[in-house]
């Protein structure tokens, strides 16, 4: 069922990405907006243990999404996978790990992800360097089965 080839599939990549990110993002601002208190500057924030949700959910999106389903809801999109370096499925850690150092990626425009996407050897990222994991692009083998009347 699964299909791997060394193909960076770099568009999709930043789609997928920035889909997630923009779920996630979108998340945050509503969050925000409901739960959030005016400060002194005129903006919202939110604080005390409230704070946290928009962690968890965080940690929920990308690492529990990627351990559950070998990949988030942007990735699903385009049948592209996080899988171990050697094609098994990823453990917690590597989920944690490769997930850790988005925001080198994000603070820099995608920028180090790109490069090591098309200098690494599984077109690797920061993060999937880290973990020891890769993105792969999944292929659904079965045959599409006729009916005859």
């Amino acid at each position: 069922m699964i299909v791997t080839n060394t193909k960076p599939h770099l568009t999709k990549r930043i789609i997928a990405t920035l889909i997630d990110y923009g779920i996630y993002y979108l998340f945050v601002f509503v969050f925000i907006m409901f739960f959030g208190e005016d400060n002194e500057e005129g903006a919202r924030q939110v604080t005390g243990a409230l704070a946290l949700i928009p962690i968890l959910v965080w940690f929920i999106y990308f690492v529990l999404f990627e351990l559950t389903f070998n990949a988030t809801l942007g990735h699903q999109l385009f049948e592209l996978e996080v899988r171990n370096i050697d094609g098994s499925k990823i453990e917690f850690t590597q989920a944690l790990r490769r997930r850790l150092l988005d925001f080198i990626d994000i603070c820099m425009f995608g920028i180090p992800a790109i490069i090591t996407i098309k200098n690494t050897e599984h077109n690797q990222r920061l993060g999937d360097l880290w973990a020891n994991t890769k993105i792969i692009k999944v292929q659904n083998k079965k045959a599409d089965v006729e009916v005859s009347s």
